[in-house]
């Protein structure tokens, strides 16, 4: 059976591997992203691959243009199965510049990003009483990570968001699952300058998060290990967060 699946975030990283998974089964995906060149040269490989991709050149913070898109897909499809949320960035607050603008960003992206793009596909999987939709979050949305105070309070905002969404959307048949990836080998950290425990390649990942989304898993954390990490993290003290976190700034 085909499945209709629409993917954000979709021109690197998770989101990229992603589209080549559901590519090799077939699939319809609708791939979105900012950047066009990178969405289209996923579009050929998701081609190549077997998979019937349509391509939604957009920002996620952009409201309505995440409306037109779920509308053209669901339209186009005559239904959706999963939604994917994964648009993302990182970044410093840069808070001591007096400027809001950085962090501001990272908000409006990660947290309004995702409800942007999952909240316009809801009515329709109420009305078809099925789907799936996977929300990557992260491990540090478990604790607030030093000078990444907007990234760490994003991902924990989707922490709480989408336990309180799945009381709302169970008796739909509309299931959800939240992810939190640890380090995953993708753009966002290919310029980090330290050794980062248990890097997973976004293959592997993007093989374990499709599993899990068919399963209907409530939550995932992956790599395995920092299942039994993250309860140590989230008591460490303050003091060995700081000393421990990787790419800190000389004060000046």
């Amino acid at each position: 059976m085909s499945l209709n699946i629409f993917i954000t975030g979709a021109s690197s990283g998770i989101g990229e591997s992603l589209a080549y998974y559901y590519s090799r089964k077939g699939y319809t995906i609708g791939i979105a992203a900012r950047r066009n060149d990178r969405l289209q040269t996923v579009t050929d490989k998701c081609i190549e691959l077997g998979g019937n991709p349509i391509v939604y050149n957009i920002d996620v913070s952009d409201k309505e243009k995440c409306k037109d898109a779920a509308k053209d897909f669901m339209s186009t499809n005559k239904g959706i199965d999963i939604v994917i949320a994964n648009a993302g960035v990182g970044g410093d607050d840069n808070i001591l510049s007096g400027d809001p603008s950085e962090i501001n960003s990272i908000l409006k992206i990660n947290l309004l990003g995702v409800t942007n793009s999952v909240i316009p596909f809801i009515p329709k999987m109420k009305e078809q009483h099925s789907g799936r939709i996977a929300i990557i979050s992260s491990i540090a949305g478990f604790r607030g990570l030093p000078h990444h105070g907007g990234y760490s309070a994003s991902k924990a905002a989707l922490r709480n968001l989408t336990e309180s969404w799945n009381y709302t959307l169970k008796p739909y048949g509309i299931s959800l699952t939240t992810i939190f990836p640890g380090y995953i080998d993708t753009e966002m950290t290919k310029d980090h300058k330290f050794k980062m425990p248990f890097l997973m390649h976004s293959d592997k990942a993007s093989r374990i998060i499709a599993n899990s989304i068919q399963r209907k898993r409530r939550k995932l954390i992956l790599p395995w290990q920092w299942k039994f990490i993250i309860p140590i993290f989230r008591i460490l003290p303050r003091f060995l967060i700081y000393r421990f976190t990787p790419n800190q700034k000389e004060l000046k």
